[in-house]
């Protein structure tokens, strides 16, 4: 199929002045998600069969190598497979919070301990790709295998299939492949801070946005965070505006972890800081990705 340059549509406006009430349970003014970004070991390298080594979202400010590896990004990774998730499942369990898991398919396939440690812990799974790589210049037929592939791999781990679905790199095409396999829900868009309902193609299709402020991968960045109070700083202070907010108005607030990042020592008490403020709150419903979905879409069904 010829891919349609004008889909996905663009809306500048969204919701405007009048955002729809969230109705979030229990009265809550902000619903809290966490996603714990499962990628070590699927990133570029030429192991992995990719014409160069990779370059993006780690402490290390390097340039790709065509055709060779890089040992020192390698290892970079592998510390957040290591060592990083557990300490991250650590900080979460100890205090009997749930998470979502932006699964990456071939690092649940490498890496598949801690995996099954946070399934049964109670976290969700969205899948999120089956590589962690661009899928801008995927034909399409190989795409649609991958997000295919990546449901069955959930619904293999959990006993049932994942209802949304996040590449964090799409291709024009992936929001309607991922409706084309059945996913309730995607989250590859930033432009809000509630759900909203996409209809371009052919059917309603539930949107959850995503974000990459409120994300630890600026670590990786130069402009970005470089102490674990930075981020604390940041995440606190906009979890303040829309706490105040939600006295009218609840809002919803996503919360994106790295394992080779927030998962080193410097910087994991941030995250403990982060999920006390948080929960210490009344009127706050820290949940997973699946029950913000169920829930809108009993409280705010598609028209």
């Amino acid at each position: 199929m010829a891919t349609d340059l004008t889909l996905p549509s663009r809306d500048l406006v969204g919701y405007g002045a009048n955002p729809p009430h969230a109705k979030w349970p229990g009265g809550a003014r902000v619903a809290v998600n966490f996603c714990i970004n499962y990628e070590e070991g699927a990133e570029l390298c030429i192991l992995n069969g990719d014409d160069r080594s990779e370059a993006r979202v780690s402490d290390l400010v390097v340039k790709s190598r065509p055709g060779a590896r890089d040992l020192n990004m390698e290892s970079n990774y592998e510390y957040g497979s290591r060592v990083g998730y557990w300490r991250i499942l650590k900080a979460f369990t100890t205090r009997g919070l749930p998470a979502t898991v932006n699964l990456v398919g071939l690092a649940g396939e490498l890496v598949p301990d801690p995996l099954v440690a946070m399934i049964e812990a109670g976290f969700d799974l969205q899948p999120h790709g089956w590589r962690w790589i661009d899928y801008h210049d995927m034909p399409e037929a190989q795409e649609r295998a991958l997000i295919r592939q990546s449901r069955e791999q959930v619904r293999h781990l959990t006993g049932h299939p994942p209802l949304g679905y996040y590449a964090g790199m799409p291709s024009l095409n992936t929001r309607r492949l991922a409706i084309e396999e059945g996913y309730v829900f995607d989250s590859d868009c930033y432009n809000d801070d509630l759900p909203w309902w996409s209809h371009d193609f052919g059917r309603p299709h539930l949107v959850i946005p995503y974000s990459l402020e409120t994300n630890d991968s600026r670590f990786g960045r130069s402009e970005g965070y470089q102490v674990g109070e930075e981020f604390a700083t940041y995440i606190r202070d906009s979890f303040d505006v829309l706490y105040a907010e939600g006295a009218d108005s609840p809002k919803m607030m996503t919360i994106g972890l790295h394992a080779r990042l927030l998962g080193r020592p410097g910087r994991i008490g941030a995250l403990h800081r982060i999920l006390d403020y948080t929960a210490g709150h009344e009127g706050v419903w820290i949940t997973r990705r699946e029950d913000i979905a169920r829930h809108w879409m009993k409280a705010h069904p598609a028209v």
